[in-house]
């Protein structure tokens, strides 16, 4: 279970500025070494290489690299651009914390900031021959990570902002989010199975903050449950809109007049956060299928591919029993995630939206029947639903031979 310092930190490092300004500080620091290392340079070195060589190499650089930066930004904002319109709003966000992109354009401003200080130094002759030569090769290593991130940044580009690719970002969003709910569905805490089982004489805790939750940091909530001696029952997971008249949580004790600490331990935005919430990856996921389900779009190809990502995602689902769960914060009692919301956070709209087409149909019984071969746990639901899909498909399917398809499908899963 991350901390809410450490999730804050982790959601830091994705920032762009933060690694443009690392890599920025980096190279001024590189090009200060050759002043300090400038008298452990051989003086017959010096000779060889001459003096000058490094200010030609620098002047290219500060010229090249601040149009390939320029560029790079170009490009980036109109793949951001390309995904808003042809995938979604939601699913852009991984763009923008895409770590190659990042070191990309880190790198470019970094280069070019170290040659712009470098030709300083150069003219302010802090430099000796010496420190001349450890300048040279200083930059040399610095061409040569260039040469390396371009190459990589153009293999790149060739996916930024397509469709599959983005699409390919949003299902290990939700995969790995799955995966983490299932090892931890409660967080660590005790399993609290519906709200009916929070104490009667349980307090409501409430927050002013309107917005998404993000994270909930249970180790913060069960150290102060610990402090103040009572139990904590929290009602509302990552991803949740709160507003002032839902409950963050119920105490079941004295509540004291210093409450920060509970509104600190939850992280309230605008927008929801993939990291623990794997409802939100499977709903982006059924957003870009609706998409191309749309009039305008009309690629049910893309649909079909959606229909599988989101199968290979909900395939992983196995939830251990309550009994089984490990229980690292005994003060705190956390509701589950349940596999109803996720089937119809997915399944819902991609069979809404691709009701009139009979190969959208085939592709999600099909799927139904995959996943109900895995466990009890997902028969369940992929029976529910493809009896929801089965009457969107005989209201608005007219060929009698598809709806016959159809229903044989249904039937054989039922039979399963």
């Amino acid at each position: 279970m991350v901390s809410k310092w450490g999730w804050q930190l982790l959601q830091l490092s994705r920032k762009l500025w933060v690694r443009t300004v690392a890599f920025a500080v980096l190279a001024l620091l590189s090009a200060l070494v050759a002043v300090l290392l400038q008298d452990l340079i051989p003086p017959a070195l010096a000779d060889i290489i001459g003096a000058g060589a490094a200010e030609k190499i620098l002047t290219i650089l500060a010229s090249s690299m601040l149009a390939v930066t320029t560029f790079s930004l170009s490009i980036m904002i109109a793949a951001f651009s390309a995904s808003t319109n042809s995938v979604s709003p939601r699913a852009t966000r991984l763009l923008m914390e895409d770590s190659t992109t990042h070191n990309a354009l880190a790198t470019f401003v970094g280069s070019f900031l170290y040659s712009i200080v470098s030709i300083i130094l150069l003219n302010t002759q802090l430099y000796n021959e010496r420190g001349e030569v450890v300048l040279f090769l200083t930059t040399i290593v610095v061409t040569t990570l260039i040469v390396i991130t371009i190459l990589v940044w153009i293999n790149h580009l060739s996916g930024l902002g397509r469709v599959g690719e983005t699409a390919n970002r949003v299902e290990d969003k939700a995969y790995a989010a799955l995966i983490a709910t299932v090892k931890q569905p409660w967080l660590g805490a005790n399993p609290l199975h519906s709200l009916a089982d929070v104490p009667t004489r349980a307090k409501a805790f409430l927050t002013q903050t309107i917005g998404y939750i993000q994270h909930v940091d249970v180790k913060a909530l069960n150290s102060w449950a610990e402090a103040n001696d009572c139990r904590i029952f929290i009602v509302v997971r990552a991803g949740v809109f709160i507003d002032p008249s839902r409950p963050l949580l119920w105490i079941d004790g004295e509540l004291p007049d210093n409450t920060d600490s509970l509104n600190k331990a939850f992280s309230i935005d605008d927008f929801r956060s993939f990291d623990q919430d794997p409802r939100f990856g499977l709903l982006v996921l059924a957003e870009i299928a609706s998409k191309a389900l749309s009039p305008a779009v009309n690629d049910p190809g893309t649909a079909i591919e959606i229909i599988g990502r989101g199968m290979r995602v909900l395939s992983n689902w196995q939830m251990p029993e309550p009994s089984e769960a490990a229980i690292n914060y005994p003060k705190v009692w956390q509701l589950g995630l349940e596999l109803t919301d996720l089937f119809d956070d997915f399944f819902t709209p991609i069979a809404r939206d691709g009701a009139t087409l009979v190969e959208i149909h085939i592709r999600l019984q099909k799927s139904f029947i995959a996943l109900a071969k895995i466990n009890t746990q997902l028969r369940l639901q992929a029976r529910r639903h493809s009896e929801a899909a089965l009457q969107r498909a005989e209201q608005a399917l007219s060929n009698a031979s598809d709806l016959a398809r159809l229903k044989a499908l249904h039937r054989k899963l039922m039979d399963a």
